[in-house]
């Protein structure tokens, strides 16, 4: 029985199924407990989680200190104030520490996963993942049991980071699960492993057998419930493929990436925070093509201070210092906003009030981050980029800011670096069609796929009914990005790729036709778009 998923991490592998005990943690609505009474049982579950967390932190950091920050991100939402206020202000109405855990971590959960960018939504998955381990200790239900010593394929529901973890390589060949997505800290750590992971499969995980062989793929998310010998044979020929594959990846470790016919592409990484940046690097990024700064406010209880913004801006620019990082400003909208911002929620929010349209309009936050971004560029090479532009207009405005916080940093004796390039995102058709003329503006482009093919096709990007409308690959979007480059290159600027089409190898060749100077991807694709480029022929 063939069945269908989404590949979240490379890998081939046929063994037994073998399903993960879930745990009950339902909880049934109480009134009239006592406030105080459930006060303290939160607060000591809450002492107990992070004693939890920090033995599997240790656990971790013994064999890959980078996988163990999930961990510690674990632990700081276990203390976070939003949570924890969330939890007192539900048991001052008199119902179970149980109840209010479950619901607060529900609303906060939810509020992750209606956001349209992947690496957000995953953190429903990490909430969901505390507030059940919270729930767990509150009931006295002991962890999961241990899984067999054998090669197995795990089946899960949704399998989360605490339990991926526990994961033994030399007993795992792979796993697949009902939900979860690629960006989900699941699915990085089963990359990190080697293990081949299948998310997603909905509908499709209920008709797995209790029992069963399975063969999966999760490059392609193709899963096989009790393969016929010659799709058995046909996977044994597909890992011995993949694996070689691996191994050759490895090759391109260090070396630039330059085509046959001698054009240099960087490969630099999209990241959200400071620990992002730590793993592109080890990852051998040759920068950061964006750096999504809209994490430090969304990551705060307040609007994050020109100081807080500082010190994370300074140290990614020390990581990669003297290679290039991309800062793109603030890209918030009703979608995707931090409850203080007090956005109105809209019917098309991703055409409505949100990115530079923000910045533009409350120019004392703009300020604040652009303020942050100057000091910190005495530290590295720093690019500031400015999403959801349409117009030239607004990019002269955004210039005249820029100008005059630079003086306000002069007047104050505060040094900043003298090559800090400005360019845009191309993620609106406005800006492609009108590229020729933004171009004189700025020192650069990186083209914003996901948004562009959104707004060109009229497709949601989070409508599954559309998916087959959604496509980087359509011509119209091919077309919108010849122009794009021709016109950059003509100006003399640099033109990069920083949306999910950056990764597609089946558009490596066209992206170096077309002489694109920086392609940005997830650190994991790095030395699969360095190999790409390094065979391509244009």
């Amino acid at each position: 029985m063939k069945l269908k998923g989404i590949g979240a991490a490379e890998g081939i592998a046929s063994a037994k199924m073998w399903r993960m005990a879930t745990l009950d943690l339902t909880v049934q609505e109480e009134v009239g407990r006592d406030s105080e009474t459930e006060t303290q049982r939160f607060t000591d579950a809450q002492k107990t989680a992070i004693a939890e967390l920090t033995v599997l932190y240790d656990q971790t950091a013994e064999r890959d200190e980078k996988n163990a920050m999930i961990f510690d991100i674990h632990r700081m939402m276990v203390e976070d104030l939003d949570f924890a206020e969330g939890v007192q202000d539900m048991l001052s109405t008199g119902c179970s520490a149980e109840w209010a855990v479950q619901e607060t971590g529900k609303m906060l959960s939810d509020m992750f996963a209606a956001l349209d960018d992947e690496t957000m939504r995953a953190r429903a998955a990490d909430v969901k993942d505390v507030s059940g381990r919270i729930i767990r200790i509150l009931k006295g239900i002991p962890e999961a049991a241990a899984m067999p010593l054998e090669p197995v394929i795990v089946a899960a529901e949704d399998l989360l980071p605490r339990q991926t973890v526990k994961l033994d390589k030399r007993y795992v060949a792979g796993c697949v699960t009902k939900m979860g997505s690629v960006t989900s800290h699941s699915a990085i750590l089963a990359r990190s492993m080697g293990i081949g992971c299948v998310v997603g499969m909905a509908d499709d995980f209920d008709k797995l057998p209790e029992a069963c062989i399975l063969a999966i793929d999760g490059t392609t998310g193709e899963v096989i419930a009790d393969p016929t010998p010659e799709e058995a044979a046909e996977y044994a020929a597909k890992r011995t493929a993949f694996l070689e594959e691996q191994g050759t990846l490895q090759n391109y470790f260090g070396r630039e990436a330059i085509t046959k016919s001698g054009h240099k592409c960087l490969v630099c990484a999209n990241i959200g925070s400071v620990k992002d940046a730590e793993v592109a690097k080890a990852a051998g990024a040759d920068g950061v093509g964006l750096f999504r700064s809209e994490f430090l406010y969304l990551d705060s209880p307040d609007f994050p201070s020109e100081e807080k913004q500082f010190a994370a801006y300074r140290r990614v620019l020390e990581i990669f210092a003297p290679n290039p990082v991309v800062v793109r400003t603030l890209d918030l909208g009703s979608d995707k906003q931090a409850p203080y911002f007090n956005i109105p929620d809209e019917e098309n929010p991703a055409m409505g009030y949100r990115a530079i349209r923000i910045c533009l309009d409350r120019p004392e936050i703009f300020r604040t981050q652009l303020r942050a971004l100057l000091r910190a560029s005495v530290y590295g090479k720093l690019d500031i980029m400015f999403p959801m532009i349409t117009s030239v207009g607004q990019v002269r405005r955004i210039k005249e800011i820029v100008e005059e916080c630079k003086a306000e940093l002069k007047t104050e004796g505060i040094p900043f670096a003298d090559d800090i390039e400005l360019g845009v995102m191309i993620e609106t058709p406005a800006a492609a069609i009108m590229s020729d003329e933004i171009a004189k503006e700025v020192d650069f482009f990186s083209i914003g796929t996901n948004d562009l093919t959104q707004y060109t096709m009229a497709a949601d990007r989070m409508n599954v009914r559309v998916n087959n409308i959604f496509n980087s690959e359509d011509p119209a979007i091919l077309r919108l990005i010849e122009i794009t480059a021709r016109n950059a290159h003509a100006a003399g600027i640099w033109v990069g790729v920083c949306g999910e089409a950056g990764a597609n190898t089946r558009l490596t060749s066209f992206f170096m036709k077309n002489k694109l100077d920086e392609l940005s991807v997830a650190a994991t694709s790095i030395l699969k778009v360095r190999k790409a480029i390094c065979e391509s022929e244009e």
